[in-house]
């Protein structure tokens, strides 16, 4: 009988043991997918490489000058894209020399760095290293949150990896330079340059760069601790660390740690708070959809804006206490282009950010009597007409002047210089009040104005900015004024979203008429109400404005490069001291208005010098005869009519 065969445990189990080895392979490739749904399941997938430069960032803007220098930043401080190019060597090879240095060699996760770490964190007890690439740092950040769990870290490698698939090396530094939190608000290298040390990344110093550099590991701590001994030694550290790696001499590195480094000051936007919401609202009128980001380019002139800014304070200090003027504010635009150059829109945007120059409706007083002139030329009038300044009463209404006494016989010219009441109410009511409204909107009004007789001295509430483009046309010669604030706006990687177009201003008002305005305001300030406006031999044509009781002060003035506006008042309406607008608000246009035109040679302000000339030879005799035959009454009534 042949021996048995034996049997194999295959055989000698049978199908259990195959069902048991099934049901364990089941469960291993069930945990294996359950594992990965746990670990991948929801994680965020890369977008293309354009929204990696503004994914997941908080609305921020910044503000700068013509010049290209920031004004102020609101909210997160992006900064301006930085390529690689753009800053020295020793710049970029800090981050790479503190985070990641062998940032060229790995695919986006360093094995041989997680080892060591792994290593290090064992001797010690605790850990001492980590070993997250610059790439898993910027993954991390744009992506994933802070959380330190094996699932994050999952993500943050798998996702590395697809990043260095679809950027360039080169990419994902830059990237990772301009979007890197580095404390103190600030995202991205430009940010972080201007923030601690008040300069470009361009001209970083080594030592500077390293202090930069240290900041990625903790940079909410280590910001607040920037000045500190501790900073100092993690700044140190980084310069070791560029030292092992080649990236800079022993020597290079003593001498920068010894560098004492001189930290920016704290730059709050009060001085120019206002102009800054009046720029935002202008953006939602510009962009429909303004991205979070914006570099926004102003046409603000920051000498100017600090010289008015100071003008206004110091009036209010030093006149204002003791005639209980409380706040003011100030416009200065620029004539050939519009461009507002200073907007104070009150003393302290930290204390009320109400906009004064743009959103406060106060009433002008006789500053709107240019408005009332410059419709009486337009029907005809001329600066030499003769009028009678004498009590007059229009549809019960009474107007009187300023000190209640009465010139008689006057020319156009003279009653405007000294703001003569009656005079434009009767002109206003000669040519048609309705004349005077269309023309001041015309000119730039935009408050709604009612054809009433008492329109004529100013008693419709306006903005201090609808008063000053009204001027600006005169101080064109009779083109639109159209003032404005944004240049141009990018997004911080740079691209260019606007640009102000250049615009070919309309004529609005006669030239030859532009010129008789010239002479009559010119009037104002060289023998009228406006003496106060004069500096540095400039042509000067201006008017000044008192409302009722003394409650708000105004000088609306221009020479043939600026026209500037001041008002001064108290928010709660309250009447000040007797102030006019020929005191305090000319002394304060003068102040800044001087600062504006430093380095300027003063130029002749067409028909300024022509106060007289328009005068026909009859106005000039009818002139003569009623100031004589007012002479002859008033020497009777001195004699008591005897």
């Amino acid at each position: 009988m042949a021996p048995a065969r034996p049997t194999s445990l295959l055989n000698q189990w049978g199908p259990p043991a195959l069902k048991v080895l099934g049901t364990i392979g089941a469960v291993g490739v069930v945990t294996f997918l359950m594992l990965w749904n746990t670990m991948f399941a929801q994680m965020p997938v890369l977008p293309d490489k354009e929204s990696l430069w503004t994914l997941n960032r908080e609305p921020a803007v910044e503000f700068i000058d013509a010049k290209g220098d920031t004004i102020a930043v609101r909210g997160p401080r992006y900064g301006r894209a930085v390529r690689l190019n753009e800053v020295p060597k020793h710049v970029i090879d800090a981050f790479v020399g503190a985070e990641d240095k062998r940032f060229r060699e790995h695919t986006g996760v360093d094995i041989w760095a997680m080892v060591r770490a792994m290593l290090a964190n064992v001797r010690a007890g605790r850990t001492v290293e980590g070993a997250s690439t610059i790439t898993q740092q910027l993954v991390k950040n744009l992506f994933l949150t802070p959380d330190q769990t094996l699932k994050r870290k999952a993500q943050e490698a798998r996702l590395a990896g697809d990043l260095e698939r679809m950027l360039s090396k080169d990419e994902i530094l830059e990237l990772y330079i301009n979007r890197i939190y580095l404390g103190a608000g600030a995202y991205g290298l430009d940010a972080a340059a201007h923030t601690y040390f008040g300069k470009a990344p361009k001209d970083l110093t080594l030592a500077e760069s390293a202090m930069l550099a240290s900041f990625p590991k903790a940079p909410s701590r280590f910001a607040q601790q920037a000045q500190s001994a501790r900073a100092k030694d993690r700044q140190a550290y980084v310069l070791d660390q560029m030292v092992e790696a080649a990236m800079i001499t022993p020597a290079q590195a003593a001498e920068a740690k010894t560098q004492t480094l001189v930290f920016a000051k704290d730059q709050p936007d009060s001085f120019s708070g206002h102009a800054l919401d009046y720029a935002v609202e202008r953006v939602h009128e510009i962009l429909p959809n303004p991205p979070p980001d914006m570099v926004i380019k102003l046409s603000l002139d920051l000498t100017m804006q600090a010289a008015a800014q100071k003008a206004v304070e110091n009036g209010l200090t030093t006149m204002g206490k003791d005639r209980r003027a409380s706040e003011g504010a100030a416009l200065i635009i620029e004539n050939s282009t519009g461009a507002i150059r200073a907007m104070v829109g009150g003393r302290d945007y930290l204390k009320s950010q109400f906009n004064r120059a743009t959103q406060a409706r106060r009433q002008p007083g006789s500053s709107f009597k240019m408005f009332v002139y410059a419709a009486a030329l337009e029907d005809g009038m001329t600066p030499g007409t003769v009028r009678f300044d004498m009590p007059v009463t229009i549809q019960n209404w009474r107007p009187r002047n300023y000190g209640g006494e009465y010139a008689g016989a006057v020319t156009l010219s003279y009653a405007l210089a000294e703001s003569l009441n009656t005079v434009a109410a009767q002109i206003g009511d000669e040519i048609g009040i309705e004349k005077v409204t269309a023309l001041a909107h015309e000119f730039g009004v935009r408050s709604e104005l009612h054809n009433y007789p008492s329109i004529t001295l100013g008693s419709d509430e306006v903005t201090l900015m609808e008063m000053t483009t009204g001027f600006g046309v005169l101080a064109k010669g009779g083109l639109q004024m159209s003032p404005y604030i944004i240049e141009e706006i990018r997004n911080s990687k740079g691209d260019l979203l606007y640009s102000r177009p250049a615009v070919r201003a309309p004529r609005i008002y006669p030239e030859n008429l532009a010129a008789d305005m010239n002479s009559m305001l010119s009037r104002v300030v060289v023998a009228g109400t406006g003496g106060a406006a004069q500096f540095g031999g400039w042509d000067i044509a201006g008017k000044t404005g008192t409302s009722q009781e003394w409650r708000d002060a105004w000088f609306l003035g221009y020479t043939t490069r600026y026209v500037g506006g001041i008002w001064v008042g108290n928010d709660d309406d309250k009447p000040m001291a007797r102030v006019t607008g020929g005191e305090m608000s000319a002394r304060i246009w003068a102040e800044m208005m001087k600062v504006a035109h430093d380095g300027l040679t003063p130029e002749p302000l067409p028909g300024a010098k022509k106060i007289e000339e328009y005068m026909s030879p009859e106005d000039r005799d009818r002139l003569n005869f009623y100031q004589r035959l007012s002479s002859a009454f008033g020497a009777v009534a001195a004699r008591g009519g005897g």
